[in-house]
């Protein structure tokens, strides 16, 4: 008969870890925090973003933020609901409005440099008052976008397709303002409802709404 006292299974002897018990610590924190390190290296980032508005304006930062991060190798899906589903058209017809918004000044996109470095801070009533004023500052937007060597917005939403980002549309307000799937371009990825996407908004990395 062996005289060496069986070990009951998954216990370690008290004796063992009063003596080691430092030492089997340190170790077992290196351990964790090396496979943790592998986990998070091995894991690929995702982003998510919620794109609401659809003016010429609104329209870059979600297809610049998507682009940008499927070119990062993430993980990017774009949830187009309400006026965003203006980005997924097959015609992009967007304008830009600086009508009740402060933070667009007008600027000449030609000139003298001291006058295209103007902010043309025009009143509203100004603005809402004179004839196809929007169409003159989507104008005046196009021209400073070309002049800074800066893509359109289809040609951002076409990187955005070329790198597989998730073009994703809410079908919910697609039967609210009556369009049909045939308004769209053919490289929208899904039809889903806010229930379908809010589970990969919480799951990402990073989630924004636009």
């Amino acid at each position: 008969m062996s005289n060496v006292a069986e070990m009951p299974s998954g216990k370690i002897p008290s004796e063992l870890l009063q003596k080691h018990g430092a030492a089997l610590d340190a170790w077992f924190d290196e351990r964790f925090s090396k496979k943790l390190k592998e986990a998070e290296e091995s894991k690929t980032p995702s982003l998510a973003i919620i794109a609401t508005k659809g003016t010429m304006d609104w329209a870059y930062p979600p297809f610049i933020l998507a682009s940008t991060a499927s070119a990062l190798g993430w993980d990017v899906n774009v949830f187009f609901t309400f006026y965003g589903l203006e980005l997924l058209k097959k015609e992009l017809q967007l304008e830009v409005s600086p009508l009740g918004n402060p933070g667009m000044p007008m600027k000449m996109p030609f000139g003298p440099k001291w006058f295209k470095g103007i902010n043309w801070n025009i009143p509203n009533l100004v603005m809402a008052g004179v004839p196809g004023f929007e169409k003159v500052a989507t104008g005046l937007m196009k021209k400073t976008v070309k002049n800074c060597g800066v893509a359109s917005v289809q040609e951002l939403r076409d990187v955005c397709v070329e790198a597989g980002v998730n073009l994703v549309a809410c079908q919910m307000t697609v039967d609210l303002f009556g369009y049909t799937r045939d308004d769209f371009i053919p490289e929208v990825k899904d039809w889903i409802g806010a229930a379908s996407f809010l589970p990969i908004a919480q799951k990402s990395d990073v989630c924004l709404f636009i």
